[in-house]
């Protein structure tokens, strides 16, 4: 029986390594890729729900105005959050590797949600207004768009932190940084949520 020559066997056992190596590679990757795009998809949804409520402001701020037409400061407030979110709904997912950035688009959110709470609590001074079938409408397509928004910033940041393990453990570490995935950001809770309420009697 004829031997292999030494050479041969080094040569096959160096192929046998790479392609090993390249395929241990390529699945990483491409896990990694596919992890990237559910956190954008996530985003997406995110922006989704943030354009439905930007959507809902204007005909809720015309059916108060036809109520409390002098509540012209709330209404200046809501008109200004909804400008500056109006420009940054639909922003590149970019922006979920730029800490600064994320939190300058959370902010803007935040404060068009809270100009819409100050909206909501100029109604209660307005009997007729609450029972008006228009706004009660406006009023729960928009509970119901806070609570999509708030479900699809849980989802993507269970999905980020996901990604986040993953690109962090080793030796995913190595073909994530050769690669340049890069860590995404989180929602966090609106500073006035992380503050106890301030109770007065």
């Amino acid at each position: 029986m004829k031997k292999f020559p030494k050479w041969l066997i080094v040569v096959i056992i160096f192929a046998v390594c790479a392609i090993a190596l390249f395929s241990c590679y390529k699945n990483t990757y491409n896990s990694l890729v596919y992890m990237e795009e559910n956190v954008s998809g996530q985003w997406a949804e995110v922006q989704n729900q943030y354009q439905r409520r930007m959507d809902l402001i204007p005909n809720l701020v015309s059916t108060v105005k036809g109520y409390a037409s002098h509540e012209s400061e709330v209404f200046k407030q809501v008109s200004d959050a909804r400008s500056k979110a109006g420009g940054q709904i639909n922003i590149s997912d970019e922006v979920l590797s730029n800490p600064e950035a994320f939190e300058r688009y959370q902010q803007v959110q935040d404060q068009l949600g809270s100009s819409l709470q100050r909206l909501l609590m100029v109604t209660e001074n307005y009997p007729e207004l609450k029972a008006d079938q228009n706004f009660l409408a406006l009023q729960d397509q928009l509970e119901g768009t806070e609570n999509r928004i708030t479900v699809a910033r849980g989802r993507y940041n269970d999905t980020a932190k996901q990604y986040n393990s993953k690109i962090r453990s080793f030796p995913t570490n190595l073909i994530a940084n050769m690669s340049g995935f890069e860590k995404k950001i989180y929602f966090s809770a609106s500073a006035e949520a992380q503050s106890a309420p301030k109770v007065e009697f």
